[in-house]
């Protein structure tokens, strides 16, 4: 883990802020820039924490940056010196991917990574961090839009083009603008935990879990009745997580067959019926977890796993910790406002 990570509730004073480093080159998108400034730079009164857990620099090799398009110019931009104090270091994506970085930039990203920070890329910065030669023989993915173009430059990297997300570690990398969202989330439930996770992502109205296994490149067909929208199902599920639930009674709720419900959950949601349960599941019992509860058999059970050996199994695949070693990490008191 970089340095820097806090522990929610484990103590009365604040921790220093995890220090992220963003940086924007000439050309950057700005939403991305704004993905994470928006997860990571804003602040979190309604957690209830003594203090931020992150703080966000924007640096760049220039004071002044012109953005995508000349949409707008950012002045009084810190550095790229930033970069050496950052624990995590951001890099957004921009259009013109064939140009490559500039020199400064590239020994920056290199540098970071060097001394073990984290290295995070949305979008096309995938393709910087290909040039700093961060991601060779490493699983990394980009948008669909330029993975032939990616893989031609870069055939040394184990491109996954039909994912949003892959996590190795030291080096994340997020396959669209979107996606970022997903993967700043991701990285909110691996440094402190499912719920504060989760109440970023209501403060946001965005999906609280999107696994990273999902497909990038979502279908948005025509609606075969007039409302095949999945949401009244998902909301009703989700109230409904101890009881025994199968993909056949949920084809049954949506009245539909369980090969219609197959399709569109692939097309609605990128995933699989079964997929989306077991990981909604697993949340659940990390948020169960997070809150005190320590009989596995009964987080087992409130979050439809069954039983606790599939609940270590479960907990194990998707944050690689066993439930002791979860609360260990992420176990506090409970926080007003934030709703298991």
């Amino acid at each position: 883990m970089a340095q820097g990570f806090s522990q929610p509730g484990k103590a009365a004073s604040a921790p220093r802020a995890h220090r992220v480093a963003v940086i924007v080159d000439t050309g950057t998108n700005p939403f991305e820039v704004g993905v994470a400034t928006e997860l990571f730079g804003l602040p979190r009164p309604e957690l209830g924490l003594p203090g931020p857990l992150y703080e966000v620099t924007l640096c760049a090799p220039e004071p002044e940056v012109r953005m995508n398009h000349g949409f707008f110019t950012l002045t009084g931009v810190a550095g790229l010196e930033t970069v050496d104090d950052a624990d995590t270091l951001v890099v957004p994506g921009r259009p013109d991917n064939v140009v490559p970085r500039g020199a400064d930039v590239l020994a920056a990203i290199r540098r970071a990574h060097a001394r073990g920070a984290r290295v995070v890329s949305f979008c096309t910065g995938t393709f910087a961090l290909a040039e700093a030669g961060l991601l060779d023989g490493r699983p990394a993915t980009t948008h669909w839009r330029w993975a032939g173009q990616f893989r031609r430059l870069h055939p040394q990297v184990l491109l996954e083009p039909d994912v949003l997300f892959t996590d190795d570690g030291d080096v994340l990398t997020a396959s669209g603008s979107a996606a970022a969202l997903d993967l700043g989330l991701h990285i909110w439930r691996r440094d402190h935990g499912a719920e504060l996770a989760n109440a970023v992502s209501r403060r946001l109205v965005f999906a609280s879990h999107r696994d990273g296994g999902q497909r990038q490149f979502v279908e948005r067909p025509l609606p075969e009745v007039p409302d095949a929208s999945l949401g009244p199902l998902l909301e009703w599920a989700l109230g409904r997580l101890d009881e025994p639930l199968t993909v056949s009674g949920l084809a049954t709720r949506a009245c539909v067959s369980p090969a219609t419900l197959h399709r569109r959950f692939r097309a609605q949601l990128g995933t699989t019926p079964l997929a989306w349960l077991t990981g909604e599941r697993v949340a659940l019992a990390c948020r169960l977890i997070e809150r005190g509860e320590e009989r596995l058999d009964v987080v087992a059970a409130r979050s439809g796993l069954g039983s606790a050996a599939n609940l270590r199994a479960r907990l194990r695949r998707e944050t690689g910790l066993s439930p002791s070693a979860y609360r260990r990490r992420f176990g506090a008191a409970p926080r007003e406002g934030l709703p298991v």
